[in-house]
């Protein structure tokens, strides 16, 4: 029986939880139903390490209104995500102080987060975001592919952790989930040579997140958002989350 390459035995790694998809939910009616307020607080009632959101210039889920209200209220980690071209969405960050930014390099319009960042060729234009972001102890996060390079140049540009977008591992894993894992192995052994903290997310969901974590070796958080919410639908948020947080140890 095949076994995992590797094996992470470094700790525990934290679940954030994106909450876009309850806004998404909440502005397809109008009105305040579900309450994404209430329901970031008892994600991390029910024992979530942190909420994840991802305002978008056209505010068609997370609304910046809705990043300010959750400051006061999110008790553990605040990820927010987006793209840094954005000037409203720098000056939120800076706002709001959260305890991550996640750069996304989102184009206006855009579905859902779909490549990496090309680290050579915006290298300069992310020294200069991660910097300023860096002044305030905003702890910086590069969402980028599993790809020597761009690791390296993430390392280059400042950044304290990278994301893995982890797309392609969850379209290969029922195929051959240990093809589909090594890229993201030899991606976080030169993350971690490089001194850079492991985040991961894209597509993870109750049937493919404990391979990756197991093999996955300094993994620190895991966003989870559309899986998450469906799975919801059915378990309910307090046992889904149970669910997720149980493929973490």
């Amino acid at each position: 029986m095949q076994v995992c390459p590797t094996y992470n035995i470094t700790g525990m790694c934290n679940l954030s939880v994106n909450i876009n998809k309850i806004a998404t939910l909440r502005n397809a009616r109008g009105g305040a139903t579900p309450d994404l307020l209430k329901f970031a607080a008892d994600c991390e009632l029910f024992g979530a390490n942190g909420i994840t959101v991802h305002p978008r210039p056209d505010e068609r889920h997370i609304r910046y209104t809705d990043v300010i209200q959750l400051k006061p209220l999110v008790t553990k980690e605040f990820n927010i995500e987006g793209n840094p071209r954005e000037e409203k969405f720098i000056s939120l960050v800076l706002q709001i102080k959260p305890t991550q930014v996640t750069l996304v390099p989102d184009s206006t319009g855009q579905l859902t987060s779909d490549h990496g960042w090309d680290t050579i060729t915006h290298s300069d234009f992310l020294k200069e975001v991660i910097a300023e972001f860096k002044s305030q102890r905003i702890r910086t996060s590069v969402f980028i592919d599993p790809v020597k390079e761009m690791i390296e140049g993430a390392k280059i540009a400042g950044a304290d952790r990278i994301e893995l977008y982890t797309e392609s591992y969850a379209k290969e894993f029922h195929a051959d989930r240990f093809r589909a894992i090594r890229p993201f192995i030899d991606a976080a052994a030169i993350a971690t040579n490089a001194g850079l903290g492991i985040n991961a997310g894209h597509d993870l969901n109750l049937e493919n997140l404990g391979f990756f974590y197991k093999c996955i070796t300094g993994l620190l958080e895991v966003s989870i958002g559309h899986a998450l919410i469906s799975d919801a639908l059915y378990f309910g948020l307090g046992k889904t989350i149970q669910l997720y947080l149980e493929k973490l140890v």
